[in-house]
């Protein structure tokens, strides 16, 4: 028997276990231990009754997996996984599970469905376009090996202190940013999952000049961002040096940096970074 059915009481080892096999071949390796799963559930907002599956014979074998939250002010579904299992693959079964979607979505309410893609998966960039979705940013995502064992160093003069992740002070730092985070990287989402990061607020002559977070098992990094009268003085290399020393992880990486709207690629690259994919951000306004 197979039927498609909203996802609520499905347990997270099951999607969990259904993310991972329909992703074993994907473009980006997906490492997703269970903890590692529930954490990006977390942070992106996944809501089971705003997401569907699609089950052959009572297992789960194509989902689309959405977060729904107000962003940009706007009542917003964010698709944070779509795939179907391998041996499942061209069936039509995405295009199914989406137009149910399409209904569920329109039946609450919402005013915008957003997705990020690969650029260069072309045949999701055109189903997507296919269903109404346009293109509104370009992202750039960078990666940093710790093992390169470059040092950032703190000048004289700038004091780094422990950022206390509140809504009220990440919206006050939000003056220094030259674009709008997206999604997984907004302040709702790591508000969402505040307990996986540590922040540091950098301070010259008493002035907040600068701030940064990280995940401390991970390494992403979701916001980082300097004061655009101190850029080229040190203050994002002292706190990029304060981010590497709070993770645990091997790596660094900062995703959806917007392309052409920010300082921060060229600066990350000069530190060491290096490119990896590149996405666009689509939405479909309902």
């Amino acid at each position: 028997m197979e039927e498609i059915k909203i996802l609520t009481g499905v347990p997270e080892e099951v999607l969990c276990e259904a993310f991972v096999e329909a992703f074993s071949d994907y473009q980006v390796k997906m490492d997703f231990p269970l903890w590692k799963f529930q954490g990006m559930l977390k942070r992106r907002g996944f809501n089971r009754d705003f997401s569907m599956g699609y089950f052959s014979e009572g297992k789960l074998v194509g989902f689309i997996f959405n977060g729904y939250r107000e962003y940009r002010g706007r009542k917003t579904v964010y698709d944070l996984g779509t795939a179907v299992l391998p041996g499942y693959r061209n069936k039509g079964i995405t295009s199914r599970v989406f137009k149910e979607v399409n209904e569920l979505l329109k039946e609450k309410a919402v005013e915008v469905y957003l997705l990020e893609v690969i650029q260069s998966n072309t045949p999701a960039v055109e189903l997507y376009k296919k269903n109404g979705f346009k293109v509104t940013r370009s992202f750039n995502c960078l990666n940093y090996n710790k093992e390169k064992g470059i040092i950032f160093k703190n000048r004289e003069g700038i004091n780094l202190k422990t950022l206390e992740i509140t809504e009220e002070t990440l919206m006050a730092l939000s003056y220094f940013w030259d674009f709008y985070p997206s999604w997984q990287n907004s302040i709702a989402s790591v508000l969402a999952y505040k307990e996986a990061f540590q922040g540091v607020i950098a301070i010259e002559e008493g002035e907040i000049v600068g701030y940064g977070i990280i995940d401390t098992k991970t390494g992403d990094i979701p916001q980082l961002a300097v004061d655009k009268t101190k850029r080229g003085q040190g203050i994002g290399t002292a706190i990029l040096g304060y981010l590497k020393d709070h993770t645990d992880s091997k790596g660094m990486a900062m995703l959806n940096i917007e392309e052409g709207a920010s300082y921060l690629e060229g600066f990350l690259i000069s530190m060491g970074f290096e490119s990896g994919v590149t996405q666009y951000e689509m939405i479909l306004d309902k």
